[in-house]
């Protein structure tokens, strides 16, 4: 097949050019290229670039850098920068394989090619004829919560062939086959911001604010903080209070007020029942089916190897709620709940998690078109 490779500079994408070139590919090489403005802060693209293109000589492939910069500002960095003004938590990863890597990218080469193969750990499932995203071998290194907004289009067109092997094996590969990022450390933190750190970037964005930090239970003023766009509900470290443990538990946003707890047993902490919208579901909507109202699932709030038992609701008037076998810790609105069949083989899709009153914040549309950990902000770098 002519596959498009989307690759990174990291040793994940290189092993699947080994892989797919051994197989006998007709290959073709695309770094995309975002990052930060030019006035706010260094990169490491230059350096990933380097590296894929030390890739693409070793297989004498073509390697073309193409750039998304104003794409990726103008919907998944506005989306994130959106979402926390609004006091919620961001998951900027899946909004930039949704709409840069497989949305602004495949529209402009990738519908060239017969499919689009990244180093993603996940997997592609046929059942009853219908494609299915299905989860990595490896469970701690599995993304498919990274991809759980793609649509069933864009799910058809790609290839994610280290789906089936281990990250050990992974690494192993690209020693026997001498691959120059071999021993290269998987990259950590928001690729963009280069050298600088999470909240130095809010910080330039959205400047400070200060405000109280109140203790939840008693109402009594324990501190102070710069901002409310700088916490996370269940963070614990970064914020400043002596006698902990202290988690946030609550914002108010309106006031720019910070809320906590000396502990992580209060019943803000957890829950059982996480109210869902703009629910996506990527193969099939089960509850198009008559008379369905409840379907067993499992599932997660975050990326982790870990997996929650429980169902999801849908409501007569719209909207959905997964429901949790076990209590939940730190549920955080803006973030999503990924859904998966019940064996945990097959991902079915993802919704945002609202806030838990009656009034829900206003939905967001984005485009159709088109991998961290910062207090639990979900920008893992995908490959």
């Amino acid at each position: 097949m002519k596959i498009a490779v989307l690759v990174s500079g990291g040793v994940d994408s290189a092993v699947v050019v080994d892989r797919l070139y051994r197989e006998g590919h007709d290959l073709h090489l695309f770094y995309i290229r975002i990052g930060m403005d030019n006035d706010q802060g260094d990169c490491s693209a230059d350096e990933d670039i380097e590296m894929c293109t030390l890739i693409a000589r070793k297989y004498n492939l073509p390697l073309k850098v193409v750039s998304l910069h104003e794409e990726y500002w103008e919907n998944v960095m506005a989306y994130a920068l959106r979402t926390v003004k609004e006091g919620l938590t961001p998951h900027p990863d899946m909004m930039c394989n949704k709409m840069i890597k497989f949305g602004f990218f495949e529209e402009r080469w990738g519908k060239e090619f017969d499919k689009t193969a990244t180093g993603h750990y996940a997997s592609i499932k046929e059942k009853d004829g219908k494609l299915y995203l299905a989860t990595a071998v490896d469970p701690v290194k599995d993304q498919t919560d990274f991809l759980a907004q793609i649509s069933y289009e864009q799910l058809s067109h790609l290839m994610f062939p280290l789906g089936d092997i281990p990250k050990s094996e992974v690494r192993r590969l690209a020693s026997e086959a001498k691959l120059p990022n071999a021993v290269r450390k998987d990259s950590q933190g928001i690729c963009f911001l280069g050298k600088i750190n999470y909240n130095d970037f809010l910080e330039r964005q959205l400047g400070t604010k200060r405000g109280p930090v109140i203790e939840i239970e008693t109402g009594k003023k324990i501190g102070e903080h710069r901002g409310y766009w700088f916490y996370t509900i269940g963070q614990r470290k970064g914020l400043g209070l002596s006698g902990g443990p202290w988690y946030v538990v609550k914002k108010n946003v309106r006031d720019n007020v910070v809320y906590v707890s000396n502990g992580y047993d209060t019943r803000a902490q957890y829950g059982r029942e996480i109210p869902v919208e703009e629910m996506h579901w990527i193969t099939t909507n089960p509850f198009e089916e008559p008379g369905i109202d409840e379907i067993a699932v499992s599932f997660k709030t975050r990326h982790s190897p870990e997996f929650y038992q429980g169902s999801v609701r849908k409501h007569p008037e719209g909207g959905y709620t997964v429901v949790s076998d076990i209590d939940v810790q730190g549920i955080a609105p803006g973030q999503f709940a990924i859904l998966y069949s019940p064996d945990r083989m097959l991902c079915l899709g993802s919704g945002m998690i609202s806030l838990p009153t009656p009034k829900k914040r206003k939905r967001h549309k984005h485009k159709e078109s088109g991998n961290c950990d910062a207090h639990e902000v979900s920008m893992h770098r995908g490959e």
